[in-house]
């Protein structure tokens, strides 16, 4: 068994636009590095084994207080990274809409076949990373708890895995900047080598209560 102590990075000014982030290296925010400092201090009595990260500027800068707490170098890991949307990264809704019409048309239908052009990942593809990446930390770090610090669509992709749901459709579960969300990695007897994923408790921003008007 493995605890996953799953994390999503802090708020950018991007969220606060609602632009397509994806893999473009957008860095914290002033309330961003707030709520990273207020995760670490959240987790700074929590026994972790090992800290892993997504490369990507906003993941690596919220993890920076819970690695300096517990004394963790950060393993960084470009599996775990955002989404690659294509030609949709850096714009806006409205921008999208005005831009990009048709394909935004197809991107809303959630076909998790469908690529966007300009290099995206389809849902499917998408899918498969991270739970290969996942499915890998749970081997390597067996009877271990790590904290991961990662990106909303990484977490909506494990709690479809988790809840058995389909790639179809759009995201359903809350995923707030800097939240806790906690799974279990589990080995079956009949398939050791394929673990399960079992949530425990989810979207827990309590160390946030005193801001949550900002957010």
């Amino acid at each position: 068994m493995t605890e996953l102590i799953l994390i999503r990075h802090g708020e950018t000014d991007w969220n606060r636009r609602q632009c397509f982030q994806g893999q473009i290296d957008v860095p914290l925010n002033e309330f961003g590095l707030e709520q990273a400092q207020r995760l670490g201090q959240r987790l700074a009595g929590e026994p972790i084994d090992a800290l892993i990260v997504s490369d990507l500027l906003r993941a690596r800068q919220t993890a920076a207080p819970l690695a300096e707490r517990h004394g963790l170098e950060p393993r960084l890991m470009p599996a775990l990274r955002e989404q690659a949307f294509g030609i949709l990264e850096g714009l806006s809704f409205d921008e999208i809409r005005q831009r990009h019409p048709e394909e935004f048309a197809r991107w809303v239908r959630h076909d998790p076949d469908y690529a966007l052009p300009g290099g995206a990942e389809s849902r499917h593809a998408f899918h498969r990373r991270v739970i290969d990446a996942l499915q890998a930390l749970g081997q390597q770090h067996a009877g271990q708890r790590l904290a991961v610090v990662t990106h909303g669509g990484v977490l909506d992709m494990v709690w479809r895995s988790a809840k058995g749901l389909t790639l179809h459709g759009a995201r359903e579960c809350a995923i707030p900047n800097t939240g806790i969300n906690r799974v279990r990695l589990q080995r079956q007897a009949e398939t050791p080598q394929t673990l399960t994923l079992e949530l425990l408790t989810w979207a827990d921003d309590a160390h946030l209560e005193v801001n949550q008007a900002r957010s």
